[in-house]
């Protein structure tokens, strides 16, 4: 019987999840394998300007009067957080392709996380999401095989050309020893080098059903996002929502999204973005809704009217300090809000305005399912 981990891997994205400490072991690509048909790629990297390293939350004081910068620091986070689930993926497949499938098979093994029998199996032309598709792939718990959920771990389906796929992952299933924290938890990730949106390639990245967090551990946690990655040339657009359930400013209002655009180039070292913050339970689109009504600066001042509706400027100046649109970023961290620092924040600025977030209300209610 072969032994395989696979659950080691998405510990990176519960290090993410949890605010806490991780660091990536794996960046290059998957065993050489000419004669495998698994992709080698479905997903696409995320510019070190637009996301914030783990480790740097880690200890952060639960925050009671967040200001610009920190809103702009967990956008950086939780892109970040998006990101790893993409790491996942290819983390994912680099193990699965020393099967050196090359063909419509079924291979069983043991689980070196678990210990647990697992079994995988590669079809050809499955159905999913309303459209055929070249392969697919499955891996199940097989003891949990006749459970509502079919002890399903992971799924594939994926063509070669163009390359384009779509991953769903139950972590719960591909590792029963740490029972309860991910019971419920299912990401998913389309990816497309077809180009038919105007990118390179894009994907895009949703995660649902996260499990709660004590509000007074982890205010902002999430749980759950989607978020759109494509890549044109040297640059990267990012836009989407993370679903806070517990998150909340001065009054009681309580239970945010995240919602945000941004674009980012490795090349220049340069990231711009701009957030809005509105309740989750909003049904809306468009950014003149989710962005400008419901603009960090927006929010932030309602808040402190509302408690303080005679503030001085002082107060008001404390609080909607860096709150101006958009927010800039380097590989180092959050630089200002408003104006440009640089020239070469010019075109990631025009780039933005042609991107808009989801309704937020859809990403709270996100679901993910099997085939």
């Amino acid at each position: 019987m072969k032994k395989l981990s696979f659950y080691s891997l998405v510990l990176f994205l519960l290090g993410a999840l949890f605010f806490t400490a991780c660091e990536n072991t794996f960046n290059g690509p998957g065993p050489e394998d000419e004669n495998s048909i698994l992709p080698d790629q479905l997903t696409v990297d995320i510019p070190a300007a637009l996301m914030e390293d783990v480790s740097s939350l880690k200890g952060e004081p639960v925050v009671d009067t967040l200001k610009g910068r920190e809103i702009y620091g967990h956008l950086r986070f939780f892109i970040h957080t998006g990101d790893h689930a993409g790491r996942i993926v290819r983390h994912i497949i680099y193990g699965i392709r020393r099967y050196n499938i090359d063909q419509v098979k079924t291979v069983t093994y043991e689980s070196e996380d678990d210990g647990r029998i697992k079994n995988l199996v590669v079809v050809e032309g499955p159905e999913f999401d309303g459209r055929t598709w070249e392969y697919g792939l499955t891996i199940t718990d097989a003891e949990s095989e006749g459970e509502a959920d079919g002890g399903k771990a992971m799924q594939i389906f994926w063509n070669r050309n163009p390359k384009e796929g779509i991953t769903i992952i139950k972590p719960y299933n591909l590792d029963r020893s740490d029972e309860g924290d991910l019971a419920q938890a299912m990401f998913r990730i389309d990816y497309s080098g077809a180009g038919e949106l105007g990118y390179d390639h894009h994907m895009i990245v949703s995660i649902a059903d996260l499990p709660s967090i004590d509000p007074l551990l982890a205010p902002f946690a999430m749980d759950g996002m989607k978020m759109f990655v494509g890549k044109k040339g040297d640059y990267v657009d990012v836009y989407g929502n993370s679903s806070h359930p517990n998150a909340k400013f001065l009054t009681e209002k309580v239970g945010y999204n995240w919602a945000f655009v941004a674009s980012g180039s490795d090349v220049e070292d340069a990231a711009v973005a701009e957030v809005g913050l509105p309740l989750s339970t909003l049904d809306a689109e468009g950014r003149a809704i989710l962005l400008e009504e419901y603009s960090i600066y927006n929010v932030l001042y309602n808040e402190v009217k509302t408690i303080w509706p005679h503030a001085s400027d002082e107060i008001l100046e404390a609080w909607l300090s860096n709150t101006e649109a958009p927010g800039f970023f380097d590989s180092h961290g959050f630089i200002q809000g408003g104006e440009a620092p640089g020239d070469q924040f010019l075109p990631l600025m025009k780039r933005i305005l042609g991107l808009s977030p989801y309704n937020p209300k859809a990403i709270a209610n996100l679901e993910i399912s099997f085939n």
